[in-house]
């Protein structure tokens, strides 16, 4: 179905090859994962088969792409809008129209798709999505999840026989995610549709594919079935690292794999409650930073959360959880004092803060939105990055050698337009890290990153609290949670429905639960690393065999 022969890409200005001399072959009906570091090239691999890439993006392309047997080089990309639906890592940017139902629909309104045809697969995609009781919402007041499943009813309502999606549940919470990757192994096995899946959250989508596309970072590509390509990669889901630091040879992809394949392991785990952290014990002893108090929070008098109460101290890491339209992105904009409190007290150090003045809301406030991109303005990654430390007062170098802790290699020159989803995501969060605020608040700052990445970000962000500084951090990524938070506080149809440890949270939920919780339950371990430093902790020790 996608062919790719002897291909080799370099973008203009650039000085080194995206692939190299990369051949492999898509079947019809197969599930794909693509794989790779953030900034390595997945988004191009997947506009290459649409041919956007070089047609909009210029670029030296060599080589030949084939998509059904139509050569991309030949044809414009519009021309294979009937055979390739496309939807990108931020979907905003695609949409045409205001109204749900109406993007649903504007491209077959394009190609003069009778009215009687095109109501009927609109009322199939509304409900395949779970979107019928949003279809007439404006699209700007829905959550970032909401706004992606939109993008991807827009995609599969004009019936494609390809269908390529860029991180499509990055902004999904774990049961929307479960629902949208359910529906497209469906139209996988049930329609035959070719889908490509370019994911870094491979915990998430891995037990889906058939064949994975890992993209190195020389260029090259490998391809094979996931198992096999589990053994090598650098890149791998908290599922294959535990089997790895168990020493097993079969690689599980999923849980109930897992509970098999480390039932020996997991008994003997189940046994052994993990040591609780004392690390920031006593937080609640701290200084407050953040006080809510008898809140309503909205938007023109509509109320998205009612009756808030709860408090942020000094030295906290607290995670935000919830479905997508909880009203996460709400309360952090309220803290932030975008918005006003409806009713109620919404206070920063005692002080309301819209009425900081500018320079108090860059002291105590650093906050990254779910779309970091709107921040940038420079023509470069060096001089956005100069301006930061001109504007904050910062010693010269100072934001530049956060993204290189972050995320090292990205090109100085490069524009920002021109970086990937994750890139800009890290040169946002550099930038705002590097003025040092009070209280650091982020809506999904894991997009777009691997796992190398986000380990990277997880020790940048301890070593702050370990200042006094406060993080709040609204996420579907359970993981990074795991790994990262004290607290969570969870939101549910308006309302704060739970506040508490972060073992005790996740461990007592099954959509939000890690996959580690899920293999070694009943006791309540998070992650990969506990269970390591558990066998460290032993003298002459290793984690428990599966044999």
């Amino acid at each position: 179905m996608i062919s790719f022969r002897n291909v080799s890409l370099i973008y203009p200005n650039s000085q080194t090859t995206v692939f190299e001399d990369v051949t492999f072959e898509v079947g019809e009906g197969e599930f794909i994962l693509l794989i790779g570091s953030t900034g390595i090239g997945k988004s191009s691999a997947l506009k290459l088969m649409n041919g956007l890439v070089p047609h909009h993006t210029g670029g030296i392309l060599s080589g030949d792409i084939q998509v059904d047997g139509i050569s991309t080089r030949g044809v414009r990309p519009g021309e294979l809008s009937h055979l390739i639906g496309i939807v990108g890592q931020n979907p905003i940017h695609g949409f045409v129209t205001d109204i749900v139902e109406e993007e649903i629909a504007f491209a077959m309104e394009s190609l003069a798709i009778p009215d009687s045809a095109m109501r009927k697969r609109v009322e199939e995609v509304l409900d395949l999505l779970a979107l019928t009781p949003m279809r007439s919402r404006t699209i700007a007041t829905l959550s970032g999840g909401e706004q992606q499943r939109v993008a991807i009813a827009s995609a599969l309502v004009m019936n494609p026989k390809i269908l390529l999606l860029d991180e499509p549940t990055s902004a999904l919470d774990p049961v929307a995610a479960e629902e949208v990757l359910a529906i497209l192994q469906r139209i996988v096995h049930d329609l035959g549709v070719t889908v490509v899946v370019a994911e870094h959250r491979l915990e998430r989508v891995i037990h889906y594919a058939d064949r994975i596309i890992h993209i190195a970072r020389d260029g090259s590509v490998r391809v094979g079935v996931p198992a096999e390509v589990m053994r090598e990669s650098e890149i791998a889901p908290p599922i294959v690292e535990l089997a790895r630091s168990l020493g097993v040879d079969e690689m599980p992809l999923s849980v109930r794999d897992a509970r098999k394949i480390l039932s020996s392991a997991a008994e003997t785990l189940a046994e052994i409650s993990p040591a609780k952290p004392s690390a920031r014990e006593g937080a609640s002893d701290t200084a407050t930073i953040v006080r809510i108090k008898d809140a309503s929070l909205g938007y023109e008098g509509k109320r998205v959360l009612t009756d808030l109460s709860l408090e942020i101290h000094s030295g906290e890491i607290v995670a935000l959880m919830g479905r997508n339209g909880a009203g996460k992105s709400t309360l952090m904009k309220a803290i932030c004092g975008v918005i006003p409190p409806l009713s109620g007290v919404v206070s920063i150090e005692g002080k309301d803060p819209s009425t900081f003045t500018s320079a108090e809301l860059v002291r105590m406030i650093g906050f990254v939105p779910q779309n970091p991109s709107d921040l940038l303005y420079g023509r470069s990654v060096i001089e956005e990055s100069s301006l930061a430390d001109d504007d904050q007062s910062l010693p010269p170098g100072s934001t530049l050698a956060t993204l290189d802790r972050l995320l090292p290699g990205i090109p100085e020159s490069t524009h920002p337009r021109d970086l990937s989803e994750g890139q800009r995501l890290t040169l946002v969060l550099a930038i705002v890290l590097a003025t040092d605020p009070r209280i650091l608040i982020l809506d999904e700052p894991t997009r777009g990153l691997d796992y190398p990445s986000k380990e990277r970000l997880i020790e940048l962000l301890k070593s702050r609290t370990r200042m006094d500084r406060s993080i709040l951090i609204a996420t579907h990524d359970v993981e990074l949670v795991a790994e990262l938070a004290d607290r969570v506080l969870f939101l549910a149809d308006g309302e704060l429905v739970s506040d508490g440890d972060v073992r005790e949270v996740l461990t007592a939920s099954l959509p939000f639960a890690p996959q580690v919780t899920k293999i070694l339950a009943p006791q309540k371990w998070l992650t990969v690393k506990e269970v390591i430093d558990y066998a460290r902790a032993k003298p002459g020790s290793r984690p428990p065999s599966h044999r």
